[in-house]
């Protein structure tokens, strides 16, 4: 775990944007000592780093937030786009040094005026489409409109909810996926996604499913709650409820 000065000096990001993050949901503390300090593991650095990139990319923040908090998000996804983003711009700003060098040394000619180089139009379009990827969906819109009338405190204890369901899961584990009481810790977890976030259809719990068991932070932290392999059995008890059906 770091402290936010440590977080500070490891990333570049001021300690004063990190409080602000905090304060709007965008990137929350994992702990906060017996002292008051903000403390962050792997997972919220790992965060950071998605909100760096983004904010290169000069996305607002509200949209950063949007698309990390989105039930769509995956991570491999938004890097795809950010690559693709970047390289858009590599291209702008190589293009842009191509005229800026063909011009030096050259006096005025209004007859070979050029400005080509600083049309950003392909980008911006690229921008808004890539913003949007993630919130064409009747669950995303659910999930602003619900996001939008909590508090970050009353975000973060939703989200406390949500891994008090998978430390039960975890104390399952020994359990048959399709045992009756696994079955009902299954509709505890959809009925409390409807409740606070969007309506869990079968299609969503299913890809929900795929995203507890598919590795990365996700995966670590519900591992973190209820321990090791049980993202993996939520998966399989998810998928075990649903052929029931």
């Amino acid at each position: 775990m770091k402290t936010v000065h440590e977080v500070s000096a490891l990333t570049g990001v001021s300690i004063r944007a990190l409080h602000h993050y905090d304060r709007i949901g965008l990137l929350k503390p994992t702990a906060v000592s017996d002292a008051g300090y903000r403390l962050y593991d792997e997972s919220a650095l790992v965060r950071l780093q998605c909100i760096m990139l983004y904010r290169t990319l000069e996305f607002p923040l509200k949209d950063i937030k949007a698309i990390l908090d989105s039930p769509a998000f995956d991570r491999n996804r938004a890097l795809d786009q950010q690559i693709a983003l970047l390289e858009m711009k590599r291209e702008h700003f190589d293009n842009l040094l191509l005229l800026a060098k063909s011009l030096r040394g050259f006096g005025i000619d209004m007859n070979n005026m050029r400005f080509e180089a600083f049309d950003t139009t392909k980008i911006e379009q690229y921008a808004a489409e890539a913003r949007a990827s993630w919130g064409d969906t009747a669950a995303w819109k659910e999930f602003a409109h619900k996001s939008a009338r909590r508090t970050p405190e009353q975000e973060k204890l939703l989200g406390q909810g949500m891994m008090n369901l998978m430390a039960a899961f975890g104390q399952m584990k020994h359990l048959s996926p399709d045992a009756a009481e696994v079955r009902e810790q299954v509709d505890r977890l959809r009925e409390y996604i409807t409740e606070h976030y969007y309506e869990c259809t079968d299609d969503i719990l299913r890809g929900l499913g795929a995203m507890y068991a598919g590795g990365g932070s996700m995966t670590e932290n519900i591992d973190a709650a209820g321990g090791p392999g049980t993202g993996a059995f939520i998966r399989t008890a998810i998928d075990a409820s649903l052929s029931g059906d």
